[in-house]
């Protein structure tokens, strides 16, 4: 199937790793120009090189995104580059865990400031350039404990659930320009990252990372957890001419472990 996506000019924050990665990369197989943001320029760099490889065409920029002008830092550069913005897809912000009688309040300002704020500015920025060409699409990926709070990891879950409000205030006002937000909620995924916020788990029970998350992934109606992979193919869809009529939905890709209705 033909997305549609070839020649798109996209944004991918939090790219230089994991789900964010994979997005870039997806969105690359299916000939997009793609920007890929984070901090670490050499993981960036890195990544720019596997999107060439996978036909599409890389940029980089390393840049804070907890400040408007890290934000507009990206989204100038990209202007210049490919001269607008078609697709924005914020994955950023990897907030510390911890338990809720013992962590610092401070943690849910600095999860609101990367994940929350950070999204917000990058929409703002790159909405104009979205309604110049009477098209768009921007995904939030925001994981699914935005809907299920875990006891520890609440900040993750703090700044997931204001992107889920967010987000749908942000669609009903573009809507009508041809611009399409949704969100995407995974489940645990097989990144370094769940493997560190699975670490004290492990380390308590006596047994090995990869072990405690094949045991979660168990646990749901799918019999195991999500690969990155698989987060990017839906990311390519919802950023895609293909998706048209779905407006301001969160998608959960948990494997059917998320209960109730909606």
């Amino acid at each position: 199937m033909d997305l549609g996506l070839k020649g798109k000019r996209a944004i991918v924050t939090g790219a230089s790793r994991g789900i964010g990665r994979e997005v870039a990369l997806q969105l690359g197989r299916e000939g997009a120009r793609v920007c890929v943001t984070a901090r670490d320029e050499a993981l960036l760099e890195t990544a720019v090189s596997e999107i060439n490889a996978a036909g599409g065409e890389g940029m980089s920029v390393s840049s804070d995104l907890t400040s408007l002008d890290g934000c507009k830092k990206v989204v100038d550069a990209v202007a210049e580059k490919f001269g607008g913005v078609d697709i924005l897809v914020n994955c950023a912000g990897a907030a510390k865990g911890g338990d809720i009688l013992d962590l610092d309040v401070d943690l849910f300002t600095d999860a609101l400031s990367l994940k929350t704020f950070g999204y917000i500015r990058m929409a703002q920025l790159t909405v104009p350039h979205m309604k110049k060409g009477g098209w768009g699409r921007i995904i939030n990926v925001c994981g699914g404990a935005g809907a299920s709070p875990a006891r520890g990891n609440l900040p993750t879950s703090f700044a997931n659930i204001t992107v889920l409000n967010s987000s749908r205030g942000l669609s009903d006002a573009v809507a009508g320009d041809g611009i399409i937000v949704n969100n995407i909620c995974p489940g645990m995924t097989n990144t370094q990252r769940a493997r560190d916020l699975t670490q004290a788990a492990a380390d308590k029970a006596g047994k090995d990372v990869e072990e405690v998350l094949k045991e979660r992934g168990a646990k749901t109606p799918a019999g195991r957890i999500c690969e990155p992979g698989e987060i990017g193919k839906m990311a390519a869809f919802l950023a895609s001419e293909t998706n048209s009529y779905s407006f301001g939905s969160s998608i959960y890709m948990d494997g059917g472990a998320r209960r109730g209705t909606p």
